[in-house]
């Protein structure tokens, strides 16, 4: 390393030390300087410093994925990809949300549908364009190896696909950063509803269930609720029976009126 270089990286260094101070630290938001609390997540920073989330937020915990940030840092050419919900602010960081990112979306009948690759390619063919880069599996915040679900979706291994991805929470992070263009969440949900509707055994009780709501097994108390008040179904819902969080599987409630149990 030079010694220009070397200057330049302790001078960079020191100015983040520097700016430290007071447990706040600079961030830039679309280009504009602003001074947060070191602690806070990027989502609560956006807050912090003035701006009304109206889009790119949601459950605030990782789950819904509808706060997409793209990032870096002053002297790295690399671009970071995070949830803003989860991702916490570093000293002069360059913020920039995507909660929303344009990508191809097929429109299909998963009933007509036949759980193999062939589908899976008729409908995103751009799948055939991934060159094995691993920048996909490197931008997901959930930690998922979505280049081997993808792979497994080319080969036909719609189970294999659907399981891999079963985590993703289509923030969209890995198809913003795809060189090849591929849109690698919408492939996901596909495998992932495919295998739902055609390669999953049938839940027995649930089919159950469904003849009974189809025969009016349920028509009474549904009837009996849609007729409440407000404070009627505030009542109902507070005085509830809750299942403990420590039950076992032979838990059941005192009130057997509408338990199915055959």
């Amino acid at each position: 390393m030079s010694e220009k270089a070397v200057k330049i990286k302790r001078t960079t260094r020191g100015s983040e030390t520097k700016n430290e101070t007071n447990g706040k630290v600079p961030i830039f938001i679309m280009g504009k300087k602003y001074n947060v609390p070191a602690s806070l997540t990027v989502q609560k920073a956006l807050e912090y410093a003035g701006y009304q989330l109206i889009r790119g937020c949601g459950c605030r915990g990782g789950i819904c994925g509808a706060c997409g940030t793209v990032y870096r840092f002053p002297n790295s050419y690399r671009i970071e990809v995070g949830l803003a919900c989860q991702t916490v602010v570093k000293p002069n960081m360059y913020i920039a949300q995507i909660p929303f990112f344009p990508a191809n979306k097929a429109i299909y009948n998963i009933e007509e549908l036949e759980p193999t690759g062939s589908t899976v390619a008729a409908l995103y063919p751009e799948i055939f364009k991934c060159v094995g880069c691993g920048t996909c599996t490197r931008s997901c915040p959930m930690d998922i190896d979505v280049m081997e679900y993808i792979a497994r979706a080319i080969r036909g291994d719609i189970a294999g696909a659907a399981e891999l991805s079963f985590d993703c929470i289509m923030c969209g992070l890995c198809t913003a950063r795809c060189p090849a263009e591929e849109v690698q969440y919408n492939i996901a949900i596909l495998t992932r509803r495919l295998y739902g509707r055609h390669i999953a055994p049938r839940a027995k009780h649930v089919e159950k269930v469904v003849k009974y709501i189809e025969e009016g097994r349920f028509k009474k108390i549904m009837d009996k609720i849609k007729k409440m008040s407000l404070e009627e179904l505030k009542e109902a819902y507070n005085n509830r029976e809750i299942e403990p969080d420590m039950a076992d599987e032979f838990w059941e409630p005192k009130d057997k009126t509408y338990l199915v149990t055959d």
